[in-house]
């Protein structure tokens, strides 16, 4: 473990994140339920705020930001309003729109919320799914191409949400620049294009999206674990799994360790963001770091603060670095 927690914080600082994936805006209607509508038997929402927050692959590089280190976000969205709301969303985060691509034919997802007395009431989706044409992926392809000879990336964050920015073609892409380049990958996958991310450094999927994944059922305990996890790496290749099991923890897995990292007790109030905080706290501390247990600890405590509010919200670094002196001192 860490023995001086400050070193890695500081190097956050210096650290340049290629994120690319699918963004989108999550909308939030918030108001108060007084009643039922007479018209069904539905709650009648008396609308009180709308807010639009950067999510999905944006969100990850809101934790970037957050954790002090620099993003540079690379998507593609369309030429529709919520486009321009996308547009307004970053600079007013402190985050570049060099990555980003518009295209007409694109819907700009968007994730809309309605909150009620800080209960999750309903959500509506505006998206598509299909996969960049050819030519939009090429254009896409060569943009980051030009950002990789332009700036000193430290790691490559793949983001998939299966909304189809991130094609076969494009992961491919990528992923023989890194190689070319030396750059450490992470990668938070979804079911679609699971097992298109050869020889990445660290793989990233929840309990859920193994199980859809694999032809076995997968259970929350070590051995169960274990043996999914090299299911993966025999068909990927990958240096490191971390597998996410909500409450229970993170599974670890590489050369030298295979466990369960549990997680600390939080008063959970939404696990909406959880998993883009985790992989930003881990794909940071692949520069400089191969301790898998340190990215686990990391991982779970910036997941589960996150957890503890309303929304989708970036990690906080200064409670972090609280949280992980805290827990240093426990551990004696």
């Amino acid at each position: 473990m860490l023995n001086n927690p400050t070193n890695i914080f500081n190097q956050f600082k210096n650290t340049t994140v290629l994120i690319v994936g699918d963004v989108m805006i999550d909308r939030y209607l918030t108001g108060q339920i007084n009643r039922i509508s007479p018209e069904a038997p539905v709650p009648v929402v008396l609308h009180e705020s709308t807010s639009n927050r950067l999510g999905g692959a944006a969100n990850v590089a809101l934790n970037v930001k957050g954790l002090g280190g620099k993003p540079i976000l690379c998507s593609v969205i369309g030429k529709d309003e919520n486009a321009e709301i996308f547009k307004t969303l970053l600079p007013e985060n402190n985050i570049s729109t060099e990555g980003i691509i518009q295209i007409d034919e694109r819907i700009t997802t968007v994730k809309t919320r309605v909150l009620a007395s800080n209960q999750h009431i309903l959500r509506v989706d505006r998206e598509t799914t299909e996969d960049l044409q050819n030519e939009e992926a090429f254009l896409f392809l060569e943009m980051i191409k030009n950002i990789l000879n332009e700036n000193d990336i430290d790691v490559i964050l793949f983001q998939d949400y299966n909304k189809g920015v991130l094609s076969p073609f494009v992961i491919r892409g990528i992923l023989k620049e890194a190689k070319k380049r030396k750059i450490p990958t992470a990668v938070d996958p979804k079911l679609k294009n699971f097992f298109e991310y050869k020889e990445v450094t660290l793989f990233k999927p929840n309990l859920k999206e193994v199980n859809d994944a694999l032809p076995m059922q997968v259970l929350p305990n070590p051995a169960s674990l274990q043996y999914a996890a090299q299911s993966i790496r025999s068909i990927l290749n990958n240096k490191m799994t971390l597998i996410t099991l909500s409450e229970k923890g993170i599974f670890i897995d590489n050369d030298l360790e295979q466990k369960i990292v549990g997680t600390q007790p939080r008063n959970i109030a939404d696990v909406c963001g959880a998993g883009d905080t985790v992989i930003s706290l881990a794909a940071m501390m692949l520069p400089f770091t191969l301790d898998m247990r340190d990215i686990a600890v990391l991982s779970n405590l910036a997941g589960g603060q996150v957890c503890e509010k309303v929304g989708v919200v970036p990690v906080n670094v200064n409670q972090l670095q609280r949280e992980y002196e805290n827990y240093l001192q426990l551990q004696g």
